[in-house]
Formats: C-alpha cells, sequence, structure tokens
C-alpha cells in the first residue's frame, strides 16, 4: 500500500504542473495543424471548430492518459481535405510538420526563458521553474515523438506523402489500420524509451549550448 500511496502521490504533484502543460502544448499543435491548412487554402478544420486554443476541441482521453502516464499522447487529428490545396502532397508535409515546428519553438523558446530567469534575473521560484521545466520536457518531446513514422503521428502522414508513388498505398493502409495498436504497444513496453531519451538529449543539448554562448553561461 505504501508504494501506491507514494505513485499516487508523485502523480498528483506532477499532474500540478503537467496537466496545464499539457492542455497548452497538445492545443497549440492542433491549432497549429488547423492554421497551416487554412493558410493553404484548406477551411476544413477551422470550419469544425478546430482552429482555436481552446483544449477541449482537441484533447483525446486515451492520449491524455498516455501522457500523463507515460510522457507520450496525442490529441484528436485535425481534419484536412488535400483536394483544397493548390500542391496536396507538398502542403500536406507542412500541415504535417507545423505542429511539431510550433511544439520545438515552445520548447526552445521555454528553455530560453528559464534560463534568462535564473542566470540574469536571479529568479529561481520553484513553482515557476518547475512548471518551466515540465512544459519544457513536455513540448520536446511531443514535438520528437510525432516525427516517429507510425501512424497516426505527423511522421507517417509526412512518410505517406514522400514514399505513396514508390512503395504503394498497401502498407499505408495497413499501417492506418494497425499503427495505433503498434504505438501503443511499443509505448507501453517502453520500447521507445531509449530512442526517445538519447534524441531528447542530443536535442537539448544543442539548444542549451545556443543559449550558453547567447547570454555567456560558463
Amino acid at each position: 500500500m505504501s508504494f501506491i500511496t507514494t505513485y499516487l502521490r508523485d502523480l498528483l504533484s506532477d499532474a500540478i504542473y503537467l496537466v496545464p502543460a499539457i492542455l497548452v502544448a497538445l492545443s497549440a499543435h492542433e491549432w497549429a495543424h488547423a492554421f497551416a491548412a487554412y493558410k493553404l487554402g484548406d477551411p476544413t478544420a477551422r470550419a469544425m471548430g478546430r482552429m482555436t486554443l481552446n483544449p477541449l476541441r482537441h484533447i483525446d482521453p486515451m492520449g491524455l492518459v498516455f501522457l500523463l502516464l507515460f510522457r507520450f499522447g496525442w490529441a484528436k487529428p485535425v481534419p484536412i481535405n488535400p483536394r483544397n490545396f493548390n500542391r496536396p502532397r507538398r502542403d500536406e508535409i507542412i500541415v504535417s510538420l507545423a505542429g511539431v515546428v510550433l511544439n520545438f519553438l515552445l520548447a526552445f523558446v521555454t528553455m530560453g526563458v528559464q534560463l534568462f530567469c535564473l542566470f540574469k534575473l536571479n529568479v529561481n521560484n520553484v513553482i515557476l521553474m518547475n512548471f518551466l521545466s515540465v512544459f519544457y520536457s513536455l513540448n520536446l518531446g511531443l514535438c520528437i515523438f510525432n516525427l516517429i513514422p507510425i501512424y497516426p503521428l505527423d511522421g507517417f502522414h509526412v512518410l505517406e506523402c514522400l514514399l505513396i508513388r514508390k512503395v504503394g498505398p498497401n502498407f499505408f493502409i495497413w499501417m492506418e489500420r494497425y499503427g495505433s495498436f503498434i504505438l501503443i504497444a511499443l509505448v507501453l513496453t517502453r520500447l521507445l524509451t531509449g530512442i526517445m531519451s538519447f534524441a531528447i538529449s542530443g536535442v537539448s543539448g544543442g539548444i542549451l549550448a545556443f543559449y550558453s554562448l547567447l547570454f555567456r553561461i560558463a
């Protein structure tokens, strides 16, 4: 019982920072998809009320649970109609990568704010620093996780646009049918943990090196 009590207490403590971070990061990710699609000529997501930062329009219950428990998760896919694009394959790639890029930018800016507060303003508010740390990690994790080429993640749609003419549609139809189960299995068995940790560590090192030079942090 003590283990369960400790686990639940730690989960609740993390949730205080994680839940608001998830709501903002996921909403921004999906808004970016909808906004990019709208700018490229497809009003589908906007007409369905998905071009918004309201998290209630984007949250997928299962994806939210996975984010809380495993730090990997997803939101409801933004609907698009490629027929509205001038260059469908190129524009689908741009739309798919829009959410990933925004999550990266949010992570990049968040680390800059955190380091600026610590080393330039000497701000060391525990609540603020914890939230910034969680928000940074979550956005960077979402960025890298969504680049994995497994349905329904953004990386899959990019791969489909690039290779469907060479590989043919059968593989991608199969992946759309079973990709979600594959992804859940990889998350539950933690087979993605090592790869994700390596990628996040590498990208974080690059961002930290940039700000170390910018702020002249020893």
